[in-house]
């Protein structure tokens, strides 16, 4: 197979990124089909040291801010992510490097007779099980590993980390994880391990409760920011913002002190708590993140896709927001960062999600609202996606791709307006390819997926 023939392959099992799943259950989701395909390949798994990292807003942020700072330090990163935004390639990365096509190739050549002899395998447990391979092979110091769905049932739950992160909770995949924060919280806390630390950002009450107590049961220390660590914002513009962080427990840490980054938004000053409350415990476990390599890390990371300016004349900012909280914190964040900013929305969502509720948190701050859909299967058609819009009190344009709307968007902006593109990973990834291609800017590399 060439590399695109593997990818296809990879697909064409039972992918649920790209077709619902009906239910988050241990028969659904059977954690022991992956540790099958890792014993085969010699548990690679339990090679690396690992932060683990599951929540609902802010989790890849998190993972990102966390590695950057580590390769920084001189370690040798792995880094697991999904959704990607271009390749597939983004996934599985070691040393800030994308994993080559050849190298997919050879690892899918070898895992695909395992695989074929294991019922049921899905498309992000062969994924899984072939990132850990390639991290374990590629001899890295540590690696960065985002949960894909949940955490308690999710393919990379069969690790033993070094510490676990639940960032920000709250409502989404409410037909598969539950109905409350608390179910949610249930799911997301099946990250922690026995006698292992845990990182949790701030938490509604409900929230936290749950995750104290599991963290209790397991014997797992449970760091909060918010309660053990505190920070403040400091000064921001669109290159980005500064913030303080201190550990309020224990008589401070080494790592306290100023810091800035390039990602906008407050909420992304949680997401740096997050990290460094995390690389503080890992310091303590002997992975060591001196200051200067932190700030070099935070002001170095690169976070595309998310509250991101693709241009500031005209206007453009793409973000991935794709459930109501995440919509909630993009406007308070467009709020701050651009007052009194009126927009043209270009709105895109899959046919699982609160449409409603994201354009709830957008409508108010949109002059004219363009619906359209990414070219990904889940993607909702656009006379579905106006007609929420119409429910909501407000008329919509219907585009047929990504291209035609934002070519339109342009045209309706008033002087000063702006240009806004939201409601999922994939519609910002279509943007920022469209964006290239309407500027004559380098393509992102998406290797023809």
């Amino acid at each position: 197979m060439n590399y695109l023939e593997t990818i296809a392959y990879l697909y064409s099992l039972t992918d649920y990124e790209k077709t619902r799943i009906e239910r988050y259950t241990p028969e659904t989701l059977d954690l022991l089909r992956v540790e099958r395909l890792l014993s085969a390949v010699g548990n690679p798994h339990t090679r690396f040291p690992v932060l683990h990292i599951a929540g609902t807003k802010g989790k890849g942020s998190t993972a990102a801010l966390s590695e950057s700072c580590l390769r920084a330090a001189g370690y040798r990163t792995g880094f697991y992510i999904s959704p990607h935004l271009h390749t597939f390639r983004e996934r599985i990365q070691v040393a800030g490097h994308k994993i080559a096509q050849e190298e997919v190739v050879a690892l899918v050549e070898e895992i695909r007779p395992l695989i074929e002899r294991i019922p049921g395998v899905t498309t992000f447990e062969a994924i899984t099980a072939i990132g850990f391979l390639y991290f374990a092979r590629s001899k890295v110091d540590v690696a960065v590993i985002e949960v894909g769905l949940g955490g308690r049932l999710d393919a990379t739950n069969v690790l033993t980390p070094e510490v676990s992160i639940i960032t920000s909770l709250s409502l989404d995949h409410t037909y598969l994880l539950g109905n409350t924060l608390a179910e949610i919280a249930r799911e997301k806390a099946g990250i922690i391990k026995p006698g292992i630390p845990a990182v949790s950002a701030p938490q509604r009450a409900e929230a936290i409760k749950v995750l104290e107590a599991v963290s209790r049961e397991r014997g797992a220390p449970l760091i909060e920011v918010g309660r053990d660590w505190d920070y403040e914002p400091g000064p921001a513009n669109l290159d980005g913002q500064a913030f303080t962080i201190r550990r309020i427990a224990d008589g401070g840490s080494e790592l306290d002190g100023e810091y800035w980054i390039p990602l906008l938004g407050r909420h992304q000053l949680e997401n740096s708590a997050n990290a460094i409350a995390a690389l503080d415990i890992l310091h303590q476990r002997g992975i060591c993140v001196p200051v200067e390599a932190l700030r070099e890390g935070l002001r170095s990371v690169h976070w595309p896709g998310r509250m991101e300016i693709l241009s500031r004349e005209p206007l453009v900012v793409v973000d991935s927001a794709h459930n109501p909280y995440s919509a909630k914190i993009l406007r308070q964040a467009l709020e701050e960062w651009f007052p009194n900013q009126r927009w043209v929305l270009i709105f895109g969502a899959f046919v699982d999600k609160d449409a409603a509720g994201i354009l709830e948190a957008l409508l108010p701050i949109s002059e004219y609202v363009i619906v359209t859909r990414s070219n990904h299967p889940r993607a909702a058609a656009p006379v579905e996606l106006a007609d929420v819009v119409a429910s909501g009190g407000r008329g919509a344009e219907i585009s047929v791709n990504v291209s035609k709307a934002i070519r339109r968007g342009l045209t309706m902006m008033d002087p000063g307006g702006g240009l806004l593109v939201a409601g999922s990973v994939n519609l910002a990834g279509a943007a920022r390819e469209e964006w290239a291609r309407y500027t004559g800017a380098p393509l992102p590399d998406n290797d023809g997926e």
